[in-house]
């Protein structure tokens, strides 16, 4: 009986200090203390520091170029087209000929008048001759007083005939001169309207025209809310201006290439068109290539263009990344850093583009710290850790780069 139970009492021990020393192990985890969580990093943001600054001012608008004088080549007189000189789409000089007008008719007429004049002369001077003859004769009582009267009546109606006469000639010479006609400025010459063998009309039928392209217009037009904005700028002296007829434009093509010259604003519209609520002004640029052969001009009537408007001075200027400038629900916004390195949402107006910049024109104050670089970090009311916006990737201060597009032109 003992033998049997000896081998059951040493298992009973065995597993009895197993399960002591198990308990011991949990109750000493249990007794240990949770190690401590490491705190989580600041998100961190890149800001640049508002500052102000006086900057070049340059509105840009879309114009529509206009040749210098569109000339329309019309007869002064009826007639035949005998012949056509020039060739369609070339530069004529002026003086060059264009057209001529079958002159037999108004040749005839020429030498007709002219006969007629020289005839009246004659008369005239023999009814002068006539008169002087009979005056001493008046004195002897030779002749009445009658016959005096008579002869210088003769010589009053004949010169009146030779006056007529010598009007008829000149309009008939006019006539005969002008059947050759001719560029009365140097230009680029259009389509012929009629051809050999057409009869035209004096002074009605449009035979062609001439587009004078040395200088050359850019026209634009001015929306009325830019004129509002822009006086109310001069107002309150945030904006200066020269006299506008000093302003310059910089022309800008379709394809981004700029035109070399530069031109000067020459003529503003006294009144607002009410059809379109914009101001025309107008810019007068130098074109020597219009004087060279087609194909090798710049410009040309009718292209739509891109202007500059340089010479305005727009002082304490907020110029701040485009990338800082967010867009809600409620218009335009960043988020500013305050002294307790927290995110605020401020909503500013953001009014034009400058290059990489934006102009803003209220909301932001300087010394301000706006957020640009790190948006997806944070959101109002984090606390962030700040570092500088890098100085490379912000542009110059004054920059030519355009600060509005309108569907028009320029502010007086």
């Amino acid at each position: 009986m003992l033998r049997v139970l000896f081998p059951i009492v040493k298992t009973c021990s065995a597993l009895a200090f197993l399960l002591a020393g198990l308990l011991l192990i949990l109750l000493s985890a249990c007794s240990a203390q949770p190690p401590e969580t490491a705190p989580m990093p600041l998100p961190q943001v890149e800001v640049v520091t508002v500052s102000t600054q006086t900057i070049a001012d340059e509105p840009e608008f879309i114009g529509q170029t206009e040749a210098f004088r569109p000339v329309e080549i019309r007869p002064q007189i009826s007639g035949i087209i005998k012949q056509v000189y020039f060739t369609e789409g070339r530069n004529v000089k002026k003086n060059d000929r264009l057209y001529l007008i079958d002159p037999v008719p108004f040749k005839a007429a020429f030498q007709s008048n002219k006969a007629k004049v020289a005839q009246t002369q004659a008369r005239l001077q023999q009814a002068q001759q006539d008169l002087a003859r009979i005056k001493p004769l008046l004195e002897k009582q030779a002749v009445s007083k009658k016959n005096v009267d008579d002869a210088e009546a003769e010589v009053r109606a004949t010169k009146a005939a030779l006056e007529a006469a010598q009007s008829d000639l000149i309009k008939t010479k006019f006539d005969w001169d002008n059947t050759l006609i001719t560029a009365p400025v140097n230009g680029r010459i259009g389509r012929s309207q009629f051809y050999e063998g057409r009869l035209v009309s004096a002074q009605e039928t449009l035979l062609t025209t001439i587009a004078q392209l040395d200088p050359l217009y850019v026209s634009v037009n001015v929306p009325e809310s830019y004129l509002l904005r822009r006086r109310r700028e001069l107002t309150e002296q945030t904006v200066e201006s020269p006299d506008i007829f000093q302003l310059r434009g910089v022309l800008t093509f379709s394809d981004g290439s700029v035109y070399p010259h530069e031109g000067i604003l020459d003529f503003a519209e006294a009144t607002i068109r009410p059809q379109t609520g914009t101001l025309q002004g107008r810019f007068k640029f130098p074109h020597p290539e219009g004087n060279l052969a087609p194909g090798h001009a710049y410009l040309y009537p009718g292209q739509f263009v891109k202007v500059r408007v340089k010479g305005y001075v727009r002082h304490n200027a907020v110029l701040i990344p485009q990338r800082a400038v967010q867009q809600g629900p409620a218009g335009s916004f960043v988020f500013v850093i305050d002294a307790e390195e927290q995110v605020e949402m401020r909503p500013v107006l953001a009014s034009a583009w400058r290059g990489k910049e934006w102009l803003i024109e209220s909301g932001l104050q300087p010394g301000d710290r706006v957020v640009a670089e790190g948006f997806f970090r944070i959101m109002p009311g984090v606390k962030v850790q700040t570092i500088p916006y890098p100085a490379s990737k912000t542009p110059a201060a004054v920059t030519s780069a355009p600060s509005e597009v309108s569907s028009g032109q320029i502010a007086p």
